[in-house]
């Protein structure tokens, strides 16, 4: 690819004369790759649940007594246990979006997408023959579902490379589409592993399948092994098609390539860290505080180890860099962020799994009393119809968000989008404790369905309109990184989410976690109508 030697988008003759072809083909060849992060990192939500259907066929098949001084799972213990897959890829995830939101300025946006595209092709391949053998112990998938996180950390690398290539003006829409299509790739997953298992499609490789509920064959690993050639065609693409722009100083290609792998190593130090602290026992400490202080003990010892453990030059840029968190916007930014684009990939990562957890078991006999242990649903709905419509709506409706800030303004579309994501909240809640204390739980699944769709939507459109408010209230130079950073602490979501339904399933209480989001969606109505929304704000936007 041709090195540029000028960027000047604010430059409407440079603009129109050559900068917006580069642009566009850059964005499009971006949004694929986004899409098939989003994909590999996020497919940890339907694996889990594949592996719980087909171990509640057979339980001798992945039968794990991890953690579990030998014994078996039984119950809502194993559907919670399974919730760690997802939160694990999560948490590695949104850790690895923190040396990503800096990567940019010090590799380059080619280097970074190419490479960040090329290494999900090792959990890709690991998960696929790891799921072939029934026994593969616990621990080996918690191990694949970290090195997914790859694809997590790409978001924040990908959105900042975008915000360089297009004016302030087109910024909305063109990282609208950016996430926004990118976001698709959970929908897109969602829609293609329910009909990729069922069918030998890779042959030999593909080894053989399982058994299902109903005796049918389920290749399981196909949901893993489909993405290997889509992962290195556009990786190639990334090589041969972006570009790296002169403003950032990333040195030649091995050079740059270098520093990403040096910053990601740095990214998988920390997600070690919280991995570690995630999976071992704490004896009593409470479980929702454990999580939260996971969370926090593996931000800060990331944050430490980019400060501190990479050369002088990126040192250099990184201290340059780290100037945006003396800024207050920035946090009141990251708290609004991750409202809706946490709980979009929070959500995502858990709603296969939600669904049948909630809707496909039975917990009351027909005369309202408990039973003893959660049973089959025979009424349950089937969810691979449903599972992929509430992350395509979220993910398509974002560049809206996005295009009536433009529009309208960021704080105002952000405003009323909170309100309509507290009323959709709740009203889920309750749709999940009728279905909890019912016999027949099925007969609330669709008003779950329709409310969650529109909570699905209010996150997309609140994504799109709270990104746009970044570039508006923070300077040039800032705004990438404050991009990066705050889409970093918001992916913590596809962590947390998990993480609290399998708490709240556990207790038999699933309905709380909603509540909760619901209290934390208004602190942020407060927010943001503070400092950007009302009269007089601050920071009008």
């Amino acid at each position: 690819m041709k090195e540029l030697k000028r960027w000047d988008v604010e430059d409407e003759g440079f603009w129109d004369g050559e900068g917006k072809a580069i642009a566009n083909r850059n964005l499009w060849v971006s949004i694929p790759n986004l899409l098939c992060a989003f994909s590999v990192w996020l497919y940890w939500g339907m694996l889990a649940k594949f592996i719980q259907k087909l171990h509640f066929a057979s339980k001798e098949v992945f039968d794990f007594t991890f953690m579990n001084d030998g014994a078996s799972y039984s119950g809502d213990e194993y559907r919670a246990l399974l919730f760690t897959l997802p939160a694990v890829a999560g948490l590695a995830g949104a850790t690895l979006r923190i040396p990503n939101a800096f990567m940019i300025a010090i590799c380059g946006g080619r280097n970074v997408k190419f490479m960040t595209t090329l290494m999900l092709l090792l959990p890709a391949i690991g998960a696929g023959f790891a799921l072939q053998n029934p026994q593969t112990p616990f621990h080996i998938f918690i191990l694949l579902a970290a090195l997914s996180g790859v694809g997590g950390g790409a978001f924040a690398s990908s959105m900042s490379n975008i915000s360089f290539f297009f004016p302030k003006r087109m910024q909305g829409l063109s990282l609208g589409l950016n996430a926004g299509l990118g976001n698709a790739g959970v929908s897109v997953m969602q829609f293609l592993l329910p009909w990729v298992i069922t069918f030998g499609a890779f042959g030999a490789v593909g080894g053989e399948p399982h058994v299902g509920a109903g005796g049918e064959p389920v290749w399981v690993q196909n949901a893993a092994l489909v993405w290997i050639p889509i992962l290195a065609a556009f990786a190639v693409m990334a090589y041969f098609f972006m570009n790296n722009l002169p403003q950032h100083d990333c040195g030649p290609f091995p050079v740059a390539i270098g520093k990403c792998l040096w910053l990601t190593f740095l990214g998988f130090l920390g997600v070690t860290v919280g991995v570690g602290m995630l999976i071992v026992p704490w004896g009593g400490f409470p479980v929702l505080l454990k999580t939260f202080l996971v969370l926090l003990v593996t931000v800060v010892v990331t944050l430490v180890l980019m400060r501190f453990m990479t050369p002088k030059a990126t040192k250099e840029n990184l201290k340059g860099q780290f100037a945006i968190f003396s800024n207050k916007h920035n946090w009141v930014m990251t708290w609004l962020y991750t409202m809706t684009f946490g709980s979009f990939i929070g959500y995502a990562n858990a709603f296969p799994k939600l669904i049948d957890d909630v809707f496909g078991v039975v917990r009351v006999g027909a005369d309202g009393s408990p039973l003893a242990e959660a049973i089959s649903n025979p009424g349950a709905p089937i969810s691979a119809k449903y599972i992929w419509i509430g992350a395509g709506v979220g993910a398509l409706i974002r560049p809206l968000g996005g295009w009536l800030s433009d529009k309208l303004g960021g704080a105002r579309v952000t405003q009323w989008d909170t309100v309509l994501m507290i009323a959709s909240t709740i009203g889920a809640g309750y749709c999940v404790s009728l279905a909890s204390q019912s016999s027949t739980p099925e007969q609330y699944f669709m008003p779950f369905l329709l409310l969650f769709i529109v909570l699905f939507a209010t996150t997309g459109i609140g994504n799109g309109s709270t990104f746009r408010m970044i570039p508006i209230i923070f300077s040039k130079e800032q705004a990438g990184p404050v991009l990066g950073w705050t889409s970093a602490i918001a992916a913590y979501g596809a962590y947390l989410i998990p993480k609290i339904f399998a708490t709240q399933i556990k207790a038999g209480t699933p309905e709380y976690a909603l509540y909760g989001f619901a209290l934390y969606y208004a602190s942020c109505l407060l927010v943001n109508w503070w400092f950007y929304a009302r009269k007089g704000a601050e920071v009008p936007c």
